[in-house]
């Protein structure tokens, strides 16, 4: 589990409690985000910052554990709100979780498969015999890779899968493996600002598969849909004002993502500029039902799922602005 240090949690306090009506007033939601402090995470932050929450009455607390199982805290009602991914939504609902997701963050899947270009690959099917390093059998890599493969018409047996954890930089450039699967708005970034000459094969190039959004339950839902839609529209709020304004968004965001004012601010910068390409939309938070059909599709294909799931008990847009 990454810790947030004592300074880097009181400030996000303050900050998540300043000004508006007092704390005592407002309904505590504890946030899991299955990740550690991260510029990616700016619109929640600038959703703090700027009162939202507060002003729909929530004091929201992020929760960075990363070994917090998010589905089934909000499938118990033990918390009400978290930020998975599609895939975790149908293998939790699967399992009789009565998770919904609620509104959609990434519009595409931030998934990609990366090699040096000297490994000439261009296509999904250019990845037959390669040798290609991804956290574990698990996740979004794993989801995204599987969908890059069906798209190439082939299969795990056409390949070597190695799993390395999270050291999918060094172990491109080390060159212990061919090819890495990687989230698009951080390790290809990193890997170009440290030199690298790349060839990405984006997920969302080849399918549109639902991708990380917030979730409640039913439960919540049943009984306080008010509060499902003042967390929707505040979150959505703190994700159209990064939109329009990243340089804000980079600043507001150093108050919570330790060390941010010491890391390459160009490296940070573009990571937020990527991210921001995968979350732009027409309708923030709309979740588009062929994302949902394209998800179960290659849930059933790699033998997560045994059956098909009724969708449109899996995701509502009723609660987007």
């Amino acid at each position: 589990m990454k810790r947030v240090s004592l300074i880097v949690f009181c400030c996000m306090f303050l900050l998540s409690s300043c000004g508006g009506k007092p704390s005592a007033n407002l309904i505590q939601v504890r946030l899991p985000l299955g990740y550690i402090p991260d510029i990616q995470f700016a619109p929640l932050y600038v959703a703090v910052q700027k009162g939202y929450f507060r002003d729909a009455g929530i004091q929201v607390t992020f929760d960075y554990s990363m070994e917090t199982d998010i589905t089934a805290l909000v499938g118990a009602n033990q918390i009400q709100f978290g930020v998975v991914s599609g895939e975790q939504v149908l293998l939790a609902r699967a399992q009789g979780l009565p998770i919904v997701y609620v509104a959609a963050w990434y519009q595409q899947y931030p998934v990609s498969v990366v090699a040096k270009s000297t490994e000439n690959i261009h296509t999904p099917a250019d990845l037959r015999g390669k040798t290609i390093g991804l956290p574990g059998l698990y996740g979004a890599n794993y989801i995204g890779l599987r969908a890059l493969l069906h798209a190439g018409s082939l299969t795990e047996a056409d390949v070597k899968l190695d799993s390395i954890n999270y050291t999918q930089v060094e172990a491109l450039a080390a060159g212990r493996d061919q090819a890495v699967s990687v989230y698009t708005n951080n390790e290809p970034v990193q890997l170009r600002s440290q030199g690298y000459d790349l060839t990405e094969l984006r997920v969302a190039d080849y399918v549109q598969l639902a991708s990380n959004g917030l979730i409640t339950n039913e439960k919540t839902i049943s009984q306080n849909p008010n509060l499902v839609r003042s967390m929707v529209k505040a979150f959505l709020q703190g994700l159209s004002d990064t939109i329009a304004d990243p340089a804000a968004a980079y600043e507001t965001s150093k108050a919570y993502v330790q060390n941010l004012a010491q890391l390459d601010p160009a490296l940070q910068k573009q990571k937020l500029a990527t991210s921001i390409e995968l979350w732009k939309a027409d309708r923030l938070g709309y979740s588009q039902p062929k994302a949902w059909d394209g998800m179960q599709t290659v849930l059933l294909d790699m033998g997560l799922l045994t059956k098909s799931l009724d969708l449109s008990k899996a995701y509502s847009n009723n609660f987007v602005p």
